[in-house]
């Protein structure tokens, strides 16, 4: 039988390395009402191509609870391919591009596919002058990329935003940031998005998703941009010959949304993924006490220090062996010395069990010489 899910089971392994929703989590019945009422609802209409920068009733929905105007919405096949849109738009193959480190390993491989080079920035408050030093150099920087909320891997959120932003408004540069964490927050109001602090005249982009407050399988997410970037988007080859890059998934979160059904499945979300996450870190306290982490107030992911003279690849190989895994920093653009940790896919039992796990794979390889 050929595959059916990206993730891998691999037996005996408690796999701390994927971000992945957790099974039970994922609203199957809630879905399903949803689906069915957008087929009653719009009939035909519902299976027809579909406006090419998304179907009105959730354009209106999410324009109305992100308070954001209707004519800035770009409704994406989710996060991924709405960073491979805008890149196609914003980048050519000569340019550079700017990430924040450690950030999203995943979204390098989509920059890396459209830029000539992808350079990080670990300390944004030195924006001008990495900016400055690239243009001497004769290349053009025109973008810059980071998930500022909840990000992943730290599960931090940036501080100095509208610092960043009337950076970026001064150096030219257009921010990009993915805000697919938004909904995760589990310490009340989440920081106020650059979308929001710039306006929708200013330097930032704004990237959503339902992948993580719905479901990665609907393949849905959005782009907030000016109008004329709107244009763009909706104006690209790929778009034009289809319309609505996925209209009767679109049509049928709208009917999620409206119903009530999606703020239910938030709140039930956000409270199970608190209690995971405090699992988690409980357990490292308890059983791996020489591991430093600040507890994140949302998202999915604990970003870990191992101590001193540590380093999280090389002792990637003995934890599997303990039955453990992790991601390690490096491949985030990070310090050797940190992990991920990701706490959405297992249950409680499960994530003290890969803490103990990973406690016993430190006892048994010593540090570095």
């Amino acid at each position: 039988m050929l595959p059916l899910v990206q993730f891998v089971h691999r037996p005996g392994l408690v796999d701390l390395s994927w971000g992945h929703p957790r099974p039970a989590l994922l609203p199957v019945e809630e879905w399903a009402q949803a689906s069915a009422a957008a087929l009653r609802g719009y009939g035909s209409s519902a299976l027809t191509y579909g406006f090419a920068a998304g179907p009105g009733p959730l354009v209106q929905w999410l324009a109305a609870r992100l308070r954001v105007p209707a004519e800035e919405f770009f409704v994406s096949a989710g996060a991924s391919q709405a960073l491979e849109l805008l890149c196609a738009v914003l980048v050519s193959r000569d340019d550079t591009v700017l990430v924040d480190a450690p950030t999203y390993h995943l979204a390098l491989r989509i920059l890396g596919d459209h830029a000539g080079s992808v350079v990080p920035v670990p300390d944004l408050d030195q924006l001008d002058a990495a900016v400055a030093e690239l243009r001497a150099a004769g290349r053009r920087v025109p973008l810059l990329y980071l998930v500022p909320t909840y990000g992943n891997p730290t599960g931090a959120s940036l501080r100095g935003r509208a610092e960043l932003v009337a950076a970026a408004r001064r150096l030219g540069l257009t921010i990009v940031e993915d805000d697919t964490y938004r909904e995760l927050s589990f310490t009340g109001e989440p920081p106020v998005a650059l979308y929001d602090l710039a306006g929708s005249a200013g330097p930032v982009v704004r990237i959503g998703s339902f992948a993580k407050s719905v479901a990665p399988g609907l393949r849905l997410g959005w782009v907030n941009a000016p109008p004329a970037l709107i244009t763009q988007l909706v104006e690209r080859g790929y778009v034009f010959s289809g319309g609505g890059v996925n209209h009767a998934t679109a049509l049928a979160m709208a009917e999620f949304g409206a119903s009530g059904a999606y703020d239910a499945h938030l709140a039930r979300v956000r409270t199970a993924y608190a209690a995971q996450r405090d699992a988690l870190v409980s357990a490292l306290r308890a059983d791996a006490p020489g591991l430093t982490f600040e507890v994140p107030g949302g998202g999915w992911f604990v970003w870990v220090r191992l101590p001193a003279g540590r380093d999280a690849e090389a002792l990637l190989p003995g934890a599997e062996e303990c039955g453990v895994s992790y991601v390690p920093g490096t491949r985030f653009g990070g310090d050797p010395a940190y992990l991920r940790l990701s706490f959405s896919m297992l249950d409680r039992a499960t994530l003290e069990d890969g803490a103990r796990r990973l406690a016993a794979a430190m006892a048994r390889r010593p540090p570095r010489s």
